[in-house]
């Protein structure tokens, strides 16, 4: 795993105890310095790396610690007509949309710095929110899953909050049907949440390195099925996705969007109108485009496993850094299955 940005400088107990050594050295000079009586340099403390966000990589606001008593959490929200609008999502880290059966797609939306107290609509999780989840040690916000998911995310380590936790309901808003009515709290879940302060590794390899010249890209359509396209725009400072279903004022605007492309199968199971569910594998190597500041960088993306951490790198294999910000993951079909993903921009 990818340790975290935020270190500690040396204790003071150590840095006294290492003056203390430094004045008590051997020889006839009648306790006077080796360096002829002039006071002696204090040894200077290593300062502390600036405190960043693991979802973000930007600085916390006056370098505080940004440890906190909760997990992540990921809430899976639906991406289709019927979740419009979508609540919540404007306030979160980072975002990933996954490919579900009948060519829809869901959203993994990702919560640390800022916990809304109303986030849906709610669904269901898939054997993908393995890959998705597990490098950050997420806990996933759910409104249920399939026995052959429950299983697989069970047998994987990954913990998840569903209907059966009192933060977790159905509401009627008068907007939303009843399958797409389930929203949590994540304000409440953050609360009870019993964990000490810890703060998870960075979910992306953030950094200062300025990424490499690329083509100019400020519209991009992102496939994921026959039934669902992406279509991003760059405003100048930030992407805006065309055709999503946020809510007026709550929308989510990355920095960076990111199409890495990944291999997919089928999970041994159909959704209950008959439809093959799809798996995407977010671990192993493939191609990736990196969209930031209205450019589009060609690189491969790897990871070892489900759980490991995710590295980029050039066409000549050195390593390629995410600008700090909030940043859009799109996981798109490649080889497999359900190979009907592309990525074009201009």
């Amino acid at each position: 795993m990818r340790p975290s940005i935020l270190r500690r400088a040396l204790p003071a107990s150590l840095v006294v105890l290492s003056l203390a050594l430094t004045g008590c050295g051997g020889g006839d000079d009648g306790g006077k310095e080796s360096n002829g009586g002039d006071t002696p340099t204090a040894a200077s403390e290593t300062p502390a790396p600036p405190a960043t966000w693991p979802l973000t990589g930007e600085l916390t606001e006056g370098g505080a610690d940004p440890a906190r008593k909760h997990p992540a959490y990921i809430v899976k929200i639906d991406n289709s007509s019927a979740s419009d609008p979508q609540i919540g999502v404007g306030k979160a880290d980072l975002v990933v949309e996954e490919l579900v059966e009948g060519g829809i797609t869901r959203l993994a939306v990702f919560f640390y710095e800022n916990l809304p107290q109303q986030v849906g609509p709610v669904r269901s999780m898939r054997l993908t929110d393995v890959g998705i989840a597990k490098p950050l040690g997420a806990t996933i916000v759910t409104s249920g899953a399939a026995p052959v998911t429950l299983n697989g995310l069970r047998k994987a380590g990954i913990k998840f909050l569903d209907m059966n936790n009192p933060h977790v309901v159905r509401v009627n808003d008068g907007v939303h049907d009843s399958l797409h009515s389930v929203m949590a709290d994540l304000k409440k879940i953050g609360a009870s949440a019993r964990g000490t302060a810890t703060r998870p590794d960075d979910y992306l390899p953030f950094g200062e390195t300025p990424l490499p010249a690329g083509a100019p890209a400020t519209t991009m359509d992102v496939q994921l099925s026959g039934g669902r396209t992406s279509h991003w725009k760059y405003d100048g400072t930030k992407y805006v996705l065309q055709n999503g279903y946020m809510a007026d004022g709550d929308v989510f605007k990355p920095d960076t969007v990111i199409a890495a492309t990944v291999r997919t199968s089928l999970a041994p199971y159909r959704d209950p109108a008959g439809n093959p569910v799809p798996v995407s594998h977010f671990e192993g190597k493939g191609k990736a485009v990196i969209f930031h500041g209205g450019q589009a960088v060609d690189v491969t993306w790897e990871k070892a496993d489900e759980g490991a951490e995710l590295t980029f790198t050039d066409a000549a294999g050195n390593e390629i850094e995410i600008p700090a910000g909030r940043t859009w993951l799109e996981l798109v079909p490649g080889k497999g299955a359900a190979s009907t993903g592309s990525v074009t921009y201009r």
